[in-house]
């Protein structure tokens, strides 16, 4: 029977296999924290008078039980049950009996999918935060690794200006910055305590909300029981937002490489066991992880206006619409990771060709080099621009590769110290500490209840 079903009162299987979707699959990736919502909501109960402690005690031990199982594998979702809420209700039910049954008091299934969704989404966001640190990393030291190897710099895909790997390598890493600024504003809105907010209308039980808020590690709570409800889809939305703007990077990272393996280009290899062959041709040794890091990552810049979608013209308050936002958010996560991941492992292992620019084909690269030579000799800027050109028209063009480059971010001045203190800084507002000492802290109370 399902939480929400009357007496006497049936579903038919095709509507029940509709309505249910892919619920009963996803929601296994909320178990554990649909359990710690639990802990949390029966710690308030006990604090308002709706629990006794004994109940309480009961409670928090089955609940650990159940948090074991999931930790360890072994817990399902069983047939015919609708959803992880059902399920850990039911199993609470089945051990407890009429104390299992009080863990609802206060809260919807609302409020219930809100908090779990917050706390998943919040976790995975740390993830992608963390990996996202590590391809920054990498990128800073293959930066100053190869400072000083020089790279054709292009606009309009013409030569223009000399530049370096340690140039590119460094782009994409500050990139990384900015993108990581996204994923804590994503974090930031995910790390909002919606548990009491009910149906969406609140509830007449004294509930404190505050208390629930610390002791899940919440920064705060959506104050508002409507705009509680309204945040679910724009929390999915941002967390997307963010995935994509790390996704941004990497696609655009990976047409750099594909480009740049290439043999017209030649500026850099990828070892045989990133690479794949041909059928029919055996000199072909194709950047297939590139490839496909550029394809992964171009997909997920989509999802963000997925869920705008579905989201359009929905009024305040739930819809059953809302239930779709898992299909589309949970597989990202697990996209955008598996693409970090890769993208570490090709950056680790691609090889930089050094002395590309001593190839006279570059020599117009320094064309601004010798405009800048005669105007630091004394020759106003547009005389000196006119007279190089001439130069090149007329075949007297001498490339000078002497470069000094020494302003902030340039060739000779990378500012990695700089861009790592911009990251350091970023990762620090995040506070994931705070959610992690409070997780700990409600299980730890579960744990002592155990024991006793």
């Amino acid at each position: 029977m399902k939480l929400w079903q009357k007496e006497n009162s049936t579903t038919s299987q095709k509507i029940e296999k509709f309505t249910v979707g892919r619920d009963r699959e996803l929601d296994l990736h909320l178990a554990s924290f649909d359990v710690l919502g639990n802990l949390a909501h029966a710690q308030m109960l006990q604090s308002i008078g709706l629990l006794d402690s004994d109940e309480l005690e009961m409670l928090q031990k089955e609940l650990k039980n159940i948090y074991q199982q999931i930790e360890q594998g072994t817990f399902e979702i069983e047939e015919g049950v609708e959803d992880i809420h059902s399920q850990v209700e039911l199993m609470l039910t089945r051990k407890l009996g009429d104390v299992g049954k009080k863990i609802h008091a206060g809260r919807s299934r609302n409020d219930q999918v809100l908090v779990d969704m917050k706390l998943f989404t919040r976790s995975r966001l740390e993830e992608v935060a963390v990996a996202t640190q590590q391809l920054f990393e990498q990128l800073m030291r293959r930066a100053e690794q190869h400072q000083n190897d020089l790279l054709p710099g292009y606009t309009h895909l013409q030569i223009a200006m000399p530049s370096s790997f340690g140039l590119w390598f460094g782009a994409y890493a500050e990139a990384l910055v900015d993108d990581m600024a996204m994923l804590q504003t994503a974090y930031r809105l995910a790390n909002k305590n919606p548990l009491g907010s009910g149906a969406g209308y609140g509830s007449s039980f004294p509930l404190n909300r505050t208390l629930t808020t610390q002791l899940l590690g919440f920064e705060t709570l959506h104050y508002n029981v409507v705009y509680a409800q309204m945040s679910r889809g724009k929390t999915e939305q941002i967390a997307l937002t963010a995935i994509a703007a790390v996704a941004t990077t990497l696609a655009r990272l990976s047409m750099d490489v594909c480009l740049y393996n290439s043999q017209n280009f030649g500026f850099l290899t990828l070892p045989d066991d990133l690479t794949t062959g041909s059928s029919i041709m055996p000199h072909k040794k194709n950047p297939d992880v590139a490839e496909l890091l550029r394809a992964k990552t171009n997909r997920l810049k989509a999802l963000p206006m997925e869920i705008t979608l579905v989201m359009s013209n929905l009024p305040s308050g739930y819809h059953r619409d809302m239930q779709l936002l898992k299909e589309i958010l949970m597989p990202a996560f697990n996209e955008i990771l598996d693409c970090l991941d890769m993208a570490h492992f090709m950056f680790e292992h691609l090889e930089v060709k050094p002395n590309l620019l001593a190839d006279a084909k570059y020599d117009l690269l320094f064309s601004v080099e010798r405009v800048n030579e005669l105007v630091m000799a004394g020759v106003p800027f547009r005389d000196a621009y006119r007279q190089v050109g001439q130069e090149i028209n007329e075949g007297h063009y001498v490339a000078s590769r002497t470069l000094a480059h020494t302003h902030e971010g340039s060739i000779g001045n990378l500012c990695t110290d700089e861009i790592k203190t911009l990251m350091q800084a970023e990762m620090a507002r995040f506070e994931f500490e705070k959610a992690h000492a409070a997780i700990e802290k409600l299980l730890v109370v579960s744990e002592d209840t155990d024991n006793g």
